[in-house]
């Protein structure tokens, strides 16, 4: 038997692939999409008979601003013979649209500050938080979105231990490690409350205050050392339409799980917090949180979300937060705490604030990297405690095995 015909037999004989490793092949294809590919995909989307194929397709696609992609949703939202299929072609429909009316208000805002408009900047900001969270595909009330007045987290303590951690919602083994590790910690050393950096429930959130993920990936989890824990959102929390409103109204039944708004302020001991919603930030956020660090007469304030000032890892500053939140902070905020990164790092202080990122608490962490702010930095999974009292701020980053791998101290 010659090579060509062996080869053509066994081809023929090599089962066909299964429709788990069909979607898994397209998942990872679709992990290394470039603008090239966009015909391709429009057309396998339209002949596939898979459904799952079909929805990873379109909704990798829908973020791609082109009227090809644009059809191919209207498409598929009429008349897809899979109705789940159907209605994510929907939703992501409603996300573009909401997008560009954002965009709309974005430009109404600008007119008003360059015109120094200051009837229009009074009229627009307040409502500025509304339209960034219709942009980022929530259906979230207002009155979910308005900070409650300032409030004690725990009675009055000269000094308190705070657990920080972010980046874990991803229901796996580092999950539960970093998880296990921390309420180990607590055993030694407790802590009188948390605080999460977002990406709380990974890829698209949750689906509402009942959705069986808040048993299994939290209160099993992260309820144990019986302490409230203050959350804020990360990017990952609002890919499901009603996850950051499932995220703020499952603190009215959870013992531990705390968020009474997108972005709130509270007191623990001599320390003030600033939880901040930094996926959906805007002009809303940064006027609240500069009338709340003024009126401040904590000792020390902690400011804490998701999205770093300055990073060096794999996504880099966030140049509106370095326009709009970071002239916020200067000579007012002690530290900015944040996740997103997956990389633990320590940059130089700038106008008196301290940036410090943490480490992965269970999604895939990255790869160290440096630079000329670089301070410390470190890939690990872990949390990171803060401890307060009048003298200092004293930050360490913990792993898995309870080692330090971290430490730092902030004093005036």
């Amino acid at each position: 038997m010659n090579l060509s015909l062996f080869l053509v037999l066994l081809l023929l004989q090599a089962p066909a692939e299964s429709p788990k490793e069909r979607l898994a092949a397209v998942q990872q294809k679709l992990k290394q999409f470039d603008q090239s590919m966009v015909s391709e995909l429009l057309e396998q989307a339209d002949k596939d008979p898979d459904a799952a194929i079909r929805r990873a397709i379109l909704n990798r696609l829908s973020r791609v601003r082109s009227p090809s992609v644009r059809e191919s949703l209207e498409r598929h939202a009429a008349g897809d013979p899979d109705a789940g299929v159907a209605l994510l072609a929907l939703e992501r429909l409603r996300t573009q649209q909401s997008q560009e009316l954002g965009q709309l208000f974005e430009k109404r805002l600008a007119l008003a500050r360059s015109q120094n408009d200051g009837k229009a900047l009074e009229a627009l900001t307040p409502e500025h938080q509304r339209w960034v969270s219709l942009a980022r595909g929530a259906t979230l009330p207002a009155f979910l979105q308005q900070a409650p007045p300032v409030f004690a987290a725990i009675p009055f303590k000269p000094s308190v231990r705070v657990l920080g951690f972010g980046d874990f919602g991803e229901a796996g083994p580092h999950q539960r490690q970093v998880a296990a590790a921390a309420s180990a910690y607590h055993r030694e050393k407790p802590f009188d409350l948390g605080v999460t950096l977002g990406d709380n429930f990974v890829p698209d959130g949750v689906t509402g205050p009942g959705d069986p993920r808040w048993k299994a990936e939290w209160e099993d989890i992260y309820g144990p050392p019986g302490i409230p824990i203050f959350a804020v959102t990360g990017n990952h929390d609002w890919g499901f339409t009603d996850s950051p409103a499932s995220e703020i109204l499952y603190a009215r039944q959870s013992p531990s799980w705390r968020m009474p708004a997108l972005y709130y302020t509270f007191t623990a001991g001599p320390a003030q917090f600033f939880a901040l919603a930094t996926h959906a930030w805007s002009e809303t956020q940064s006027k609240w949180l500069d009338r709340e660090l003024e009126c401040s007469s904590a000792r020390w304030k902690i400011v804490y979300g998701h999205h770093p000032i300055y990073s060096y890892g794999p996504h880099g500053d966030t140049p509106q937060l370095q326009q709009s939140l970071l002239p916020v902070l200067k000579n007012r905020a002690h530290l900015y705490l944040v996740g997103h990164e997956h990389i633990v790092q320590h940059l130089k202080p700038e106008g008196g604030v301290h940036f410090l990122i943490a480490a992965a608490g269970g999604q895939a962490a990255r790869p160290a990297k440096s630079g000329p702010l670089t301070l410390f930095t470190d890939s690990f999974y872990g949390f990171a405690v803060l401890e307060t009292d009048a003298e200092r701020i004293k930050v360490t980053f913990v792993d898995t095995e309870g080692k330090v791998r971290y430490e730092t101290q902030i004093r005036e």
